[in-house]
């Protein structure tokens, strides 16, 4: 397909996309903050880290304004950390870098994070939330409904206007995100809620800004279920879809490395998209400690067992290598990897790298603890070299089943199962 769709209710805009830049890019918080850069920040580490991500040839960092770091209050944004960010813009820019900035960052790595105004007392945890982190302390309390309390909503809408209004003309802007992976915080009352939920943030920030575009960092569960963030809903109301995903996590992909599995990913959400080019916003794994073989690890986390898939560095360089030219075979925009780095040893013992937590989440990086680069950066940065460029797709997925038919016709991980099938045949 020869064109993607920026939409709004006041305009649609055609923009080709064959034959432009194929994006690369990669999720980041600091190897040495994680997610508590915005209450430390380092200018120095910012620019430090940024450097390497250019030397491999990447183009755009997805960065995550934690909520509770942005707006303390329902009615105020943190003016500090909105010139942290501005600090991050401008660093970007020097490095020829563009940012996907990702608001109401909500649910990362296992724990959520939630701004204190937010926080109900008289309301249990959500049994689903494996820990709740507020104010830089764990808390065991629940929390209202982003998408369905008035109050949260006119707060978001704020911190919307509030930050594209301050950056709407900068260079360094490559778009605005509305979630990651929104549901794993909150489910909307139903998919036409959710719905509602992004169209009210998307006329938001054009209302401000009609140049950039807007998505929302939707990720394969919503393939597989109707969370109330339907695949086919949500990117009927943004400027271009995304989509997560990782094999390992997946009991219907072809292994802990299937190498086809998120092309497949993108090729669906597009299907399920009216065609549009799906971005790979997020993908990767984590490796094994260096020269160890590939491995599976065993714990206890959140007080109940859990296994993780540990892969050798080098086979992982090789998923990668064969990940993204598939990804430009299915006519993807892109390739944003997680993430930049295994978080220092430092951070081992807070969320979300504790021992009775998310611990893999320590080695998810492009970078070891002690900085040096992994294999797979190797990868990167040959596969940036042959300047690849988004292509017509070649597969594709053909929807055997009127798109409604999809979440309302039995079960969509049934659908994504045969579909893969299919693809795979």
């Amino acid at each position: 397909m020869k064109h993607s769709f920026y939409m709004n209710r006041q305009n649609i805009r055609m923009i080709d996309t064959i034959n432009q830049p194929f994006t690369l890019g990669v999720n980041y918080w600091p190897r040495r903050k994680a997610m508590y850069w915005w209450s430390d920040y380092d200018a120095g580490e910012v620019r430090e880290e940024f450097s390497i991500i250019q030397s491999l040839g990447m183009n755009v960092v997805r960065i995550f304004l934690l909520w509770d770091d942005f707006q303390p209050y329902p009615d105020h944004v943190n003016l500090g950390t909105l010139r942290y960010l501005e600090k991050t813009l401008e660093i970007a820019d020097d490095y020829g870098l563009k940012l996907d900035i990702t608001f109401f960052t909500g649910h990362m790595s296992g724990p959520n994070w939630s701004p204190r105004w937010m926080l109900n007392w008289e309301q249990p945890l959500p049994a689903r939330v494996k820990r709740l982190m507020s104010g830089g302390k764990i808390v065991d309390v629940g929390y209202k409904n982003p998408f369905a309390d008035e109050m949260v909503i006119d707060a978001a809408a704020l911190l919307l206007r509030t930050v594209v209004g301050a950056f709407q003309d900068h260079p360094a802007v490559y778009c605005w995100n509305l979630g990651n992976e929104p549901d794993l915080f909150a489910w909307p009352e139903s998919a036409a809620a959710g719905r509602a939920w992004v169209q009210r943030m998307t006329d938001t920030i054009k209302a401000i800004d009609p140049v950039h575009p807007v998505t929302c960092g939707l990720h394969a569960d919503s393939i597989v279920r109707d969370n109330g963030f339907r695949i086919d809903q949500v990117n009927s109301v943004v400027d271009f879809p995304v989509i997560h995903g990782y094999p390992m996590y997946a009991d219907w992909s072809q292994g802990n490395l299937d190498a086809w599995f998120v092309p497949y990913l993108c090729a669906l959400t597009s299907a399920l998209s009216g065609g549009r080019p799906t971005l790979a916003e997020e993908f990767g794994g984590c490796t094994a400690p260096r020269g160890e073989p590939s491995q599976t690890w065993s714990w206890t986390a959140f007080g109940k067992p859990r296994t993780q898939f540990m892969a050798n560095e080098e086979q992982f360089a090789a998923y990668i290598a064969e990940v993204l030219p598939n990804l430009v075979t299915v006519g993807s925009t892109g390739a944003v990897l997680w993430c930049f780095a295994d978080y220092a040893e430092s951070l081992w013992e807070r969320p979300p790298c504790r021992a009775d937590g998310n611990k893999h989440e320590r080695h998810f990086g492009l970078v070891r603890p002690d900085g040096s680069l992994k294999p797979h950066c190797d990868a990167i940065r040959h596969f940036a070299a042959t300047n690849p460029t988004v292509q017509p797709a070649a597969r594709t997925v053909t929807l055997d089943m009127p798109l409604s038919h999809y979440y309302e016709e039995g079960q969509p991980i049934d659908h994504a199962r045969r579909l893969y099938e299919q693809f795979l045949s």
